[in-house]
């Protein structure tokens, strides 16, 4: 079954962080806590993350993705390729390259905005 899209974002933004608190990936993801608790369930239920203690704070967890996790993640990425590439092979080499510029500057401001957590979230 292919794995949503919410949740494969989610999936890489726990990939990315190592490990992550339910609280900073619901600021993260601009959502309340409970409905972070409710999209890591399910991937906690597929097998694709874990939750352990956080050892710093005994009320809360730690969200860390499992191999198969990884797995997964793996095959949305290629699948998303192999459907984009046909389109991109489209382009002049001018407008491939400016585009993976801009791909290149926007990956740097979501990593910044996924390492910068306590930002007011939707209730």
């Amino acid at each position: 079954m292919p794995l949503p899209a919410a949740q494969a974002r989610l999936l890489a933004t726990i990939e990315a962080q190592g490990e992550a608190r339910i609280g900073d990936l619901a600021a993260v993801d601009h959502c309340s806590q409970p409905t972070m608790t409710t999209q890591v369930r399910r991937l906690e239920d597929a097998g694709l993350v874990t939750r352990t203690a956080d050892p710093g704070d005994a009320r809360a967890v730690r969200i860390r993705i499992t191999p198969e996790g990884i797995r997964t993640l793996t095959a949305v990425r290629a699948d998303r390729a192999a459907a984009i590439e046909p389109q991109l092979a489209l382009l002049p080499p001018a407008d491939r390259r400016v585009l993976a510029d801009a791909v290149d500057v926007l990956r740097r401001l979501l990593d910044h905005a996924a390492t910068t957590p306590g930002r007011a979230t939707r209730q």
